[in-house]
């Protein structure tokens, strides 16, 4: 990204005043206790079990680990895990799951 986008970028935040997921495009996840977890701005499922969950992003994968893991609705860019959240990793581009 040149100099030039990133001060762009940063005074688009600052003058329109936009969540930083918006405007860089990362993913936000909100997890309600341990039991279920709400993932938007998700590319895609890359692999799916009962004990693993892992979504492409548009710089790595999430992966999201746990027992009895299952998918409550899934969306275009939004997904709702339910089960037991046990561990919620970002995985860089580059980076092996």
């Amino acid at each position: 990204m040149s100099r030039i986008s990133r001060k762009l970028q940063r005074w688009t935040q600052e003058i329109l005043d936009l969540p930083q997921d918006l405007l860089y495009d990362l993913p936000r996840l909100t997890l309600i206790g341990n039991h279920e977890l709400h993932i938007e701005n998700h590319k895609g499922v890359i692999h799916f079990s009962s004990d693993k969950l892992v979504l492409s992003l548009a710089q790595g994968a999430l992966e999201i680990t746990g027992t009895e893991l299952s998918i409550r609705s899934i969306q275009s860019t939004e997904v709702t895990l339910q089960g037991r959240v046990e561990r919620i990793q970002y995985i860089e581009r580059g980076e092996k799951p």
